[in-house]
């Protein structure tokens, strides 16, 4: 078992499925001979030719449409929109198609595709490199929403979402592409799309958080070991793993819930919905979140005032734990 970062585990993911399946492909704007703009997907044009990784045009809905009659025809197809903000041009495509096909062929068809894309900010590019915009995919039924946070996490739910016989999209935190590594597993696994990974045991209060800000958040902890917190790392944004939340929250009584997209709409407000409906009575404080604000993501040079920190997170902690009815 070797150590890995989040990008290696997501390149090994994809060769291993290459490799097990002739039906998927891997394609999008320079993921072929570059490897991707991050080099997600290097080595494996060579490995697998170029009628299994290749090059396509600047057109985000053109791939996403070709991907929709791969699928319906024996494919696996593999996409990758370049940043998040470029899938915008695609969401006809995803939304019209991807994740109503099922639905509209009553079950006959289904789209075995996964569209991949790095996502967040924190690694000063412009606003359409650095959105969060899991809200306009979780909100469409019919898809499935992932976000790893870990390498570990990143080649099980990739190969899950590919083994999975409907559409998965798989936003990648690309600000922590390589920066860490972790053991991961030789062989091919899974980890269950749907399941929430519970990173620590808590007393005082619940946190939750995915992708990137959970790193955020267990930095968090460093600077207030007095409070025992329980941390879930939520994985899945579509559908939610509620009882996990549930379970905790009821425990706690507390809960805080971190996210890099804006406030407004954002999936904070869901959760914090859930939770008020299945476990308000047990709460000793009103649930808090700590998201992005309602903006356009700024510059580089004003994007550190809008990436949450470490310090953001432990404020929010401890005005939580001090609250007394």
């Amino acid at each position: 078992m070797a150590t890995k970062t989040i990008l290696q585990s997501i390149n090994e993911a994809l060769d291993q499925m290459m490799e097990k399946d002739p039906s998927v492909v891997v394609y999008g704007e320079d993921v072929g001979f570059e490897g991707g703009v991050f080099r997600t997907t290097a080595g494996l044009q060579k490995k697998y030719g170029e009628k299994r990784v290749f090059d396509t045009p600047i057109s985000e809905a053109a791939i996403v449409g070709s991907a929709v009659g791969m699928s319906i025809n024996g494919m696996k197809p593999v996409v990758e929109m370049q940043f998040s903000g470029f899938s915008l041009p695609a969401y006809n495509q995803i939304v019209t198609h991807v994740a109503r096909f099922r639905n509209r062929s009553r079950g006959k068809y289904h789209l075995p595709l996964v569209i991949r894309m790095p996502y967040g900010g924190g690694v000063k590019a412009l606003e359409h490199h650095s959105e969060s915009l899991e809200t306009l995919y979780a909100h469409i039924p019919g898809l499935k929403l992932v976000i790893p946070s870990t390498p570990y996490d990143a080649k099980g739910l990739l190969i899950a979402a590919i083994n999975d016989p409907d559409p998965v999209i798989f936003m990648e935190p690309k600000r922590i592409y390589r920066a860490f590594k972790q053991e991961v597993p030789d062989e091919i696994y899974e980890v269950p799309i749907g399941k929430a990974r519970l990173v620590k045991k808590g007393e005082d209060l619940t946190i939750i958080a995915w992708g990137a800000l959970v790193r955020e958040v267990e930095k968090a902890l460093e600077l207030k070991p007095e409070i025992s917190a329980e941390v879930i790392d939520l994985r899945t944004i579509s559908p939610i793993d509620y009882e996990t939340i549930i379970t905790s929250v009821k425990k706690t009584g507390r809960v805080l819930i971190v996210h890099e997209a804006v406030k407004s709409f954002g999936p904070a407000a869901e959760l914090i919905s859930i939770i008020n409906e299945k476990a308000f009575v047990y709460l000793e404080a009103a649930p808090r979140r700590l998201t992005g604000f309602d903006i356009t993501v700024p510059l580089p040079k004003g994007e550190p005032y809008f990436i949450i920190t470490p310090e953001q997170i432990a404020y929010e902690m401890q005005k939580l734990v001090d609250f007394k009815a």
